[in-house]
């Protein structure tokens, strides 16, 4: 029967011809992503997710969780495929999505580069040998760049202190084998620029600065998922475990407000200061019940200050980046211990589960007391408990989760999603954290960077109009009732946005978007001796135009404006962009010019840009002048594919790019960049 199915839906046989499926960065960026002044860093979370993104989704096996994480399906939809599954068993084919309800041909063209179709009761019968020499994704990724000029950190002039050792160049190399749903191991490594290669086990070096290793297995007997190595952890919403996933308010308005439970999975990014390293381990104890265990053991980078007992730590590192004698002093100079538990109820309608984290460091922490930091936390120990349940009743979606802090604060966040018909969607989320809710790993729904003083709601749509034409948006309003960073007051603030989506075709999209936020900081430009804050307002404007011409060539025009409000001044900021990517027969070329006009760093502009296969770039345009850059993919056969990445900043507004040890003398910047994938 299903073969005579898969006969009628032809027309998408497409898919199966495809070697290599293509995601669409760009797009999934601009579905989840708002960037705007939080100092987050976006290239290491998205390049993170990015990887996540690429090992592909085997939807026989895939809960609910695991689909909501693609951020791509309703309610409704989720729910009818795993009916769809349940009824008819494993999927053979791709094509056969056309056959479940609510699933059309757009939704389809989103969804397939992220999933794959195996069935496991016909595959796991082979030895583990077997199944990685003849159905695993074997590669070996090797990168290199480098910043042509020469930044102050490798010239004479500056102190030995601050000279970088190592040469300009970053390599990266990357190894994974895997099979989704069944195993997957690997290791990457990576050396910054200016760092050196060494080798020294005694103090965590291996040839390169940084090395993760990960072994994972999944789906044997009682064993839902063990991993050995790094990995991380998203449970819930994400208060107490949040990995580093949350992207926060973007035009996807509906499925990225809602957090999911994926458990542990392996962490295989560059990025340095997002992993736990241990051992952590999901067992079913039946069909409704499971438990999840975990222990890590981490060097992590911090500032200590000498002092009894080994002194304290007055500040944590996020960067990785140890190039120079002073920032070796602070690699690695202390160790985290973290132990974390949950256990998960889950059948058909609802999903609940208790979480425990446990955190020890080597040293206490006691950062210099400042006026907007009197709520961080202080000391060497902290343990976080939570609660959280999920529960779908026909079209309704109903969420949350409460965390609280041993001794301090507590946090909750509680939301529904409502598909009112088959066009219209609602989104609901409330939350409030206390000013001492102490979270290390937590990333839960929030405008601040981390779930702490903070209470707000949120409303998002989503209206499908027909296949053309649909529009989305949001209001969150939001207070902070202690002080924080840049803000020493209890302040509050609000934010809108709107998007029109029209798309006559696959092949030809376009959408109009507006976003305004305010919000309150001090007004350092106030005669008063005391800090007064005043009210700043950020309005965004977006035009996209995407369209393909002929089969092999495709186009895209991108401008973006916006306006900076504050202490009665206003400034500007904006960019034109122009893409063409185009594929002849092994080649595959994609280029961008785009000129910027920002008046200050307020009003940056971030624009996704395009890179060598699982790197990410996502800079902020800045000053005047025009930014370009050219991507060239050769694949030389099925086993060898080859990228190179050329980009050229040039300058109008300054004759000095960049500040302290990454200060670049005149007014141009040219990156070069080659990577190199061998397939096994």
């Amino acid at each position: 029967m299903k073969a005579i199915l898969l006969l009628l839906l032809f027309p998408l046989s497409l898919y199966a011809q495809e070697e290599e499926k293509t995601i669409d960065l760009d797009a999934f960026t601009e579905r989840i992503a708002n960037f705007d002044d939080n100092e987050t860093e976006y290239e290491e979370n998205l390049e993170n997710l990015a990887l996540l993104l690429s090992h592909p989704l085997n939807i026989n096996v895939a809960t609910a969780e695991d689909l909501r994480f693609l951020k791509i399906l309703s309610e409704d939809q989720i729910t009818n495929l795993l009916n769809h599954r349940e009824s008819n068993g494993h999927l053979i084919s791709t094509l056969e999505l056309q056959a479940i309800p609510g699933y059309d041909i757009l939704t389809i063209d989103r969804l397939v580069p992220y999933i794959t179709v195996t069935d496991p009761l016909t595959t796991l019968n082979k030895n583990l040998i077997e199944r990685i020499k003849t159905q695993a994704d074997n590669y070996l990724l090797l990168r290199y760049d480098q910043t042509m000029e020469t930044k102050k950190g490798f010239s004479s002039s500056v102190s030995e202190s601050q000279k970088f050792q190592g040469d300009p160049g970053k390599m990266y190399m990357r190894f994974r084998s895997s099979r989704p749903g069944d195993f997957s191991f690997g290791f990457t490594m990576e050396k910054d620029q200016g760092e050196k290669l060494n080798w020294n086990p005694a103090q965590h070096y291996y040839g390169f600065d940084h090395t993760s290793l990960h072994a994972q297995l999944q789906h044997k007997g009682r064993i839902k998922n063990i991993i050995i190595g790094d990995y991380q952890v998203q449970f819930g919403q994400g208060l107490v475990w949040g990995g580093i996933f949350g992207m926060g308010k973007g035009s996807e308005t509906i499925t990225s407000v809602r957090g999911n439970s994926i458990g542990f999975v392996p962490y295989t990014s560059a990025y340095e200061a997002g992993y736990l390293r241990g051992v952590a381990t999901t067992l079913e104890l039946n069909n409704n019940f499971s438990i999840s265990g975990s222990w890590s053991l981490t060097s992590r980078d911090g500032t200590v200050q000498a002092g009894e007992d080994g002194g304290s730590i007055s500040s944590i590192l996020m960067t990785g980046l140890h190039r120079n004698a002073t920032e070796l002093e602070k690699r690695k100079s202390f160790t985290e211990q973290v132990a974390g538990a949950a256990l998960q109820f889950h059948n058909k309608a609802l999903d609940a589960g208790l979480v425990f984290q446990h955190v020890m460091m080597s040293k206490p922490l006691e950062p210099a007391a400042r006026p907007y930091n009197q709520f961080t936390f202080r000391g060497r120990s902290n343990t976080n408990t939570g609660f959280y349940a999920n529960y779908t009743f026909q079209n309704i979606a109903m969420f949350g989760e409460v965390a609280y802090t041993l001794n301090h604060g507590y946090g909750y966040i509680a939301g529904t999603l409502i598909a009112l018909s088959s066009k219209i969607d609602l989104a609901v989320v409330h939350r409030r954290f206390e000013k001492d809710l102490y979270t290390f790993y937590s990333n839960g729904f929030s405008e601040s960077t981390k779930p702490q003083n903070e209470r707000g709601t949120y409303w998002g749509w989503k209206y499908r109009l027909n296949k053309k034409w649909s529009h989305s948006g949001y209001i969150d309003i939001f207070r902070f009732p202690g002080i924080k960073y840049r803000t020493y007051a209890p302040s509050a603030g609000y934010e809108w946005l709107l998007r029109v989506n029209w798309q006559p075709s696959r092949h030809v999209a376009l959408f109009v978007q507006a976003r305004e936020e305010h919000k309150e900081k001090n007004d350092t430009a106030s005669p008063s001796k005391t800090y007064l804050v005043s009210p700043a307002t950020k309005n965004n404007y977006w035009l996209n135009v995407d369209y393909g011409i002929g089969q092999n060539l495709r186009m895209k025009t991108r401008m973006q404006f916006s306006t900076y409000r504050f202490s009665g001044q206003k400034t500007n900021g904006f960019v034109l962009a122009q893409d063409i990517s185009g594929q002849y027969k092994k080649f595959r070329i994609t280029a961008r010019y785009a000129i910027f006009d920002t008046e200050d760093y307020d009003n940056r502009q971030y624009i996704y840009e395009q890179d060598v296969w699982l790197a990410y770039s996502l800079p902020a345009y800045d000053g005047v002048g025009i930014r370009k850059y050219l991507v060239l993919q050769y694949k030389m056969n099925k086993q060898i594919t080859f990228w190179i990445r050329y980009s050229h900043t040039r300058y109008t507004d300054r004759n000095v790019i960049g500040s302290g040890m990454e200060e670049i003398s005149g007014n141009t910047k040219n990156d070069l960049k080659f990577q190199l994938r061998i397939k096994f």
